[in-house]
């Protein structure tokens, strides 16, 4: 009799099976839609297993948020790492600020699960207990950390405060996306705007070094 070889299971990559599902849903029908039960009916598993991984809604919710994060810097490392030897550090800012801005169908969907779990966890205690705000606080740092390397360079404008800076950029990319998303302006008329704060914050790069 043969032997049966135990199925062995990836839960991170399940987990993420289903933090996608619930983006689809969020994407489609808003993110006020969104049940345990319908997240399990769009990653066509059981409302058990989506409880068995996440425990409660609001705890699906927030896992989605930090997938969401990690698919976005994941997005912005491999524009880095397919850009140009020797690209400039404003063109790296320009891309991290880029993807706040929902240009395509995922950072369309990013935006909009980000932005309607704030709102709802507004009035929702549950959603609000959750630690959402880390994921902006991690890029705020991040994105702090590239413009202090940026300024012991030289690239910087000089008597600028890091991570003020980094706060003011990272606050303006979002309203833009925002600004998007309901249609007030076009993502390449909020890159524009960003580029000319970039250029406010940078100094001009020489032209053998342009990224």
């Amino acid at each position: 009799m043969e032997e049966r070889v135990p199925k062995i299971v990836d839960h991170a990559e399940r987990r993420a099976h289903i933090a996608e599902a619930l983006v689809r849903v969020a994407a489609r029908d808003g993110l006020h839609t969104v049940t345990m039960r319908t997240v399990a009916a769009e990653a066509g598993v059981s409302v058990s297993l989506v409880q068995y991984y996440f425990g409660t809604k609001a705890k699906l919710l927030h896992a989605t948020l930090e997938h969401l994060e990690r698919r976005s810097v994941e997005r912005w490392r491999e524009k880095v790492r397919a850009a140009e030897p020797g690209s400039s550090t404003r063109a790296i800012v320009a891309g991290f600020l880029a993807e706040a801005l929902p240009a395509d169908e995922e950072s369309r969907a990013h935006h909009l699960v980000w932005t309607s779990y704030a709102v709802l966890a507004m009035t929702d205690r549950e959603l609000a207990a959750q630690p959402f705000v880390d994921g902006p606080n991690r890029r705020e740092r991040e994105l702090a950390g590239i413009l202090a390397d940026a300024a012991a360079r030289g690239e910087l404008r000089p008597d600028g405060d890091h991570e003020v800076e980094a706060a003011r950029l990272l606050t303006l990319s979002h309203g833009l996306g925002t600004s998007v998303l309901v249609g007030q302006r076009s993502a390449d008329d909020a890159r524009a705007i960003l580029n000319y704060h970039l250029d406010r914050l940078f100094l001009p790069t020489p032209p053998d070094n342009v990224g």
